[in-house]
């Protein structure tokens, strides 16, 4: 079971178990990085709509393998008006890297998210990035440390924590630690089922200053626009920008809609800790 009392999906519990042996970084990592937050105000003040476009060669979730120049990839999305990029670092389920990630982030403009399975602090030291992915679901558990030190630990080394969250629960969880940037995903990990629903429900109770980026699921225009309405700051999209034409897909859903996102509640018991 995970940190949520929750069985996960055995595709998940596999890749959890193989996070929990990986080693860190040999020296602990100074990060001076590009404000998210920033960048997504002004995609919107550009008419975009904030995307955080996915280098992902490969997924449990989706078949086969993306060949091509992870450069060349990301430089085709950014050309295609995204905000930021993702990059999978996971390489046993995911085929990430880090040295794939250092590469994209020396060249391009925008900020990086090491999108991995961090469970322990020595892991946040395996590479620089602008974000950090915190999974609240696989923290706090006795064999992981808890999301509010691992949240504190990225934040001293210069990291903007982007925390995932699932159901409400692990949204308190991310709002009591003061997180600034929260993703909301669509997917069930327990199950590998996606349901956009998940975004609605939980948006309205995350405040208007905090950057909610929703994750998942994200395929055409039309959930770009479901998403924005539902009080999206920015949307991370990964199959369906890397099946075709990555510039092409990523222009596609970044001019949907000129939908704002819609008012969330203004009163708020945390203090942004990344704006």
């Amino acid at each position: 079971m995970n940190a949520s009392g929750e069985e996960l999906a055995p595709e998940v519990r596999s890749i959890l178990d193989a996070a929990r042996g990986r080693s860190g970084g040999e020296n602990r990592v100074a990060v001076d990085p590009q404000s998210f937050p920033d960048a997504v105000d002004a995609a919107a003040a550009d008419g975009r709509v904030p995307v955080v476009a996915e280098v992902k060669p490969t997924s449990p979730t989706t078949d086969g393998e993306r060949d091509g120049d992870p450069v060349e990839l990301a430089e085709g999305m950014v050309a295609g008006g995204a905000t930021a990029l993702s990059v999978l670092t996971e390489p046993d389920f995911f085929g990430g890297s880090t040295a794939r990630l250092e590469r994209i982030r020396a060249a391009v403009d925008v900020p990086v998210l090491r999108k991995d399975f961090v469970v322990r602090e020595a892991q946040l030291d395996a590479v620089a990035a602008d974000l950090v992915l915190l999974i609240a679901r696989f923290l706090d558990a006795e064999d992981t440390d808890s999301l509010a030190d691992l949240h504190d630990a990225a934040i001293g080394r210069g990291f903007q924590p982007l925390v995932e969250v699932h159901t409400r629960a692990e949204l308190e969880r991310a709002l009591d630690v003061g997180a600034g940037i929260i993703g909301i995903n669509n997917r069930d990990l327990a199950k590998l089922e996606v349901d956009l629903g998940t975004f609605e429900r939980l948006a309205s109770d995350v405040p208007d200053d905090v950057t909610l980026v929703a994750e998942s699921g994200i395929a055409t225009e039309a959930n770009v626009r479901r998403m924005r309405e539902a009080g999206a700051d920015a949307l991370l999209i990964g199959t369906a920008i890397m099946n075709g034409d990555v510039q092409t897909n990523t222009e596609r859903l970044t001019t949907a809609t000129d939908v704002r996102p819609a008012d969330r509640r203004a009163d708020t018991t945390t203090e942004s800790t990344t704006r």
